[in-house]
C-alpha cells in the first residue's frame, strides 16, 4: 500500500510525457522540420508550408525533395512542382532525376518534360539514356532466303545501334529493327543471281540494307550491320521441282485411271448392247418355225424350198465348227 501510494504522483507525469512524444511525432509527421532544415543547407529553397502541403497531397515529402537536391548539386533546377506533378501523374521522379544527371553528364539535349514523358510512357529511360551513350548489339536470328539459283543461303547479323531521344515516345522497339534487318536479308538474298555472290561479298547485304533507312520511325538509329554467319542450306529449286514433278505424275496417273474407267464402262455398255442384241435375235428365231409353218399352210412356200432351206443352214453351221476346229488348231501351235 505505502508502495502504490508512492507512486501515484509519477502517474500524471508519465501521461504528460507520453502525450508531448505523440503530439511531437504528430508534429514531425505534418511538419518535418528535419528534412526543410536539410533542403536549405543544401541550397534548395523551399518552404515549410509547401511540405506540409505535401502532406496533405499524399505526396512524399523526402522522395520530391531528395530529388530535388541531388537535382540541384548536379546544376538542374528542376522545380518541387515539376517532381510532385510527375509523381501524381504516376511516374518516377528518382527515375527521371538519375536520368536527367546522367543525360546532362554525356551532353545529351534531354529536357525534364521529354524525361517525364518517356517515363510515363513505360520506357526504361535510364536504360535509354546508356544506350544513347553506349550503343548496343541486337542479333538477329537465323534467316534464311532462295537466291535465284534456287539455293537456299542462311544468315545471321549483329545490328548496332543508339537510342534516339527524340523518337523514343511514340517509336518503334528492337522487335521492328530486327523484323526490318530481316527483311532487308531476305530481299537482298533473294535478288543475288546465285547463291555464290552472296558467299563471296557478305558485306554487300550490310550495304544495301544500310541505304534502305530502316531506322526511320523507330527508337533507335542503327550504326552498322555486320553479317555474323553466311550459310548454305538446302538446294530449294531441286526441292520445288521434284515435287512439281511428282504432282504431275499423280495428276497424270488420275487422268490415266479415270480414262480405264471410262473404257470400262464403255465396254460394259457394248456387252449389255449384245446381249439385247441376242436376245433379240433368239427371239426372232423363236418366231421362225411360225412363221414358215404359216408360208406352208399358206402355200407361199413349198417343201422342196423348206428342205433347201436346211441344206443351207445346216452346211453353214458345218463351215462354222470346221472354222472353230481351224482356229483351236491354230491357237496349240
Amino acid at each position: 500500500m505505502e508502495y502504490m501510494l508512492y507512486s501515484m504522483p509519477y502517474l500524471p507525469m508519465l501521461f504528460i510525457i507520453l502525450f508531448i512524444v505523440i503530439a511531437l511525432a504528430i508534429f514531425l509527421r505534418f511538419f518535418p522540420i528535419g528534412l526543410w532544415i536539410t533542403a536549405i543547407f543544401s541550397g534548395v529553397n523551399i518552404g515549410i508550408v509547401t511540405l506540409i502541403a505535401m502532406r496533405l497531397r499524399r505526396v512524399n515529402p523526402s522522395l520530391i525533395v531528395l530529388n530535388q537536391i541531388k537535382l540541384w548539386k548536379a546544376g538542374l533546377k528542376i522545380s518541387s512542382n515539376d517532381l510532385e506533378a510527375h509523381y501524381l501523374a504516376g511516374g518516377n521522379p528518382t527515375t527521371v532525376a538519375d536520368a536527367l544527371i546522367a543525360a546532362d553528364k554525356a551532353s545529351l539535349d534531354l529536357t525534364f518534360e521529354r524525361a517525364a514523358a518517356i517515363d510515363l510512357a513505360g520506357r526504361d529511360l535510364l536504360d535509354a539514356i546508356r544506350t544513347s551513350v553506349s550503343p548496343r548489339v541486337i542479333a538477329t536470328p537465323l534467316i534464311a532466303a532462295v537466291a535465284k539459283d534456287g539455293i537456299q543461303v542462311k544468315a545471321t547479323a549483329r545490328v548496332t545501334v543508339r537510342t534516339n531521344i527524340n523518337r523514343l515516345v511514340g517509336g518503334a522497339g528492337e522487335e521492328t529493327i530486327i523484323a526490318r534487318v530481316g527483311e532487308g536479308i531476305v530481299t537482298t538474298i533473294g535478288s543475288s543471281q546465285t547463291h555464290k555472290e552472296v558467299l563471296e561479298n557478305p558485306d554487300r547485304i550490310s550495304q544495301l540494307i544500310l541505304g534502305k533507312g530502316l531506322d526511320a520511325g523507330s527508337a533507335f538509329e542503327i550504326l552498322s550491320i555486320d553479317i555474323a554467319d553466311v550459310d548454305v542450306g538446302s538446294n530449294i529449286g531441286a526441292i520445288l521441282q521434284i515435287d512439281q514433278a511428282e504432282a504431275d505424275k499423280k495428276i497424270a496417273q488420275a487422268k490415266a485411271e479415270e480414262r480405264r474407267v471410262m473404257a470400262i464402262a464403255r465396254e460394259q455398255e457394248m456387252k449389255a448392247q449384245v446381249e439385247e442384241m441376242r436376245a433379240k435375235v433368239v427371239e426372232a428365231e423363236a418366231q421362225l418355225p411360225l412363221a414358215i409353218a404359216d408360208a406352208l399352210k399358206a402355200g407361199n412356200m413349198g417343201v422342196l424350198d423348206y428342205y433347201n432351206m436346211k441344206n443351207v443352214m445346216a452346211d453353214t453351221e458345218m463351215r462354222h465348227s470346221i472354222s472353230a476346229l481351224d482356229e483351236n488348231n491354230k491357237n496349240q501351235k
